[in-house]
């Protein structure tokens, strides 16, 4: 019967090794079973990085209120609609909490502050408006800057909560002393600014502002600060050329 016999066996195997196929007698079948296995366990990543976030941002609400110190399990559970066991499961202590939502705040600082900055030219221009993305840091977060807030919790209780703040802010200081030397690259500052001073000087600007916008209103305080940023700039910057002899 045709189909059958030596020769058609002999043309099948031809057809396979002609398609790139081997036999399987159903034991080389794709398990599709692990495939589902491994799709679920990408949905449950995703799904448990996303948990993970909106638990951050609710416990970055409630330590701009209370500070990192009045963070705790219970409460932030019930806001988030789980039980502690389910933070503790992204969480591994309140340690660790505390640190992932001062890391959270660091980067939502470099957003707003820094990164905005980064499109305008290299000196001056640059250094305005990290000044000025900085006073409206101040008017966004009304006066409950976490990382302010948390210089006060730590400054004195050393700990991996102190050294993470502290690597922050050394990091912070570290780009607004690069932004400085740009400046003075571009002949805009002084050649002998010293960076780092100016960097201190700049901060402690921004720091009264902050403290003045609570007390005294935001615009009067930053118009405050606007001024004397300028007269900063002015106090570094390059002498007027000497006269030919």
């Amino acid at each position: 019967m045709a189909g059958h016999g030596p020769d058609a066996a002999g043309a099948r195997t031809g057809r396979r090794v002609r398609s790139g196929l081997k036999p399987t007698n159903g034991r080389n079948k794709t398990n599709g079973r692990a495939i589902f296995s491994a799709v679920n366990a990408l949905t449950a990543t995703s799904k448990g990085a996303a948990t993970r976030e909106a638990i951050i941002d609710r416990a970055y609400g409630i330590a701009c209120a209370a500070g990192l110190e009045g963070l705790s399990i219970g409460p932030l559970a019930q806001a988030v609609g789980m039980s502690k066991s389910g933070v503790f499961a992204h969480f591994g202590s309140r340690e660790d909490l505390q640190m992932a939502v001062l890391d959270e705040a660091g980067v939502r600082f470099v957003d707003h502050v820094l990164r905005p900055a980064l499109k305008h030219p290299r000196g001056l221009a640059r250094l305005r408006a990290i000044l000025e993305a900085w006073y409206d840091w101040v008017r966004q977060s009304e006066g409950s800057c976490l990382l302010l807030s948390a210089a006060s919790e730590y400054d004195d209780r050393p700990g991996p909560l102190r050294d993470r703040l502290v690597a922050h802010d050394l990091r912070w200081r570290q780009e607004i002393a690069r932004a400085i030397t740009l400046a003075v690259d571009t002949g805009e500052l002084a050649g002998d600014t010293d960076p780092d001073q100016m960097a201190f000087e700049l901060y402690a600007l921004a720091l009264i502002v902050h403290h003045d916008a609570g007390l005294f209103g935001f615009d009067t305080a930053a118009n405050r600060g606007r001024r004397a940023m300028e007269r900063l700039f002015r106090s570094y910057a390059p002498s007027a050329a000497a006269p030919d002899a």
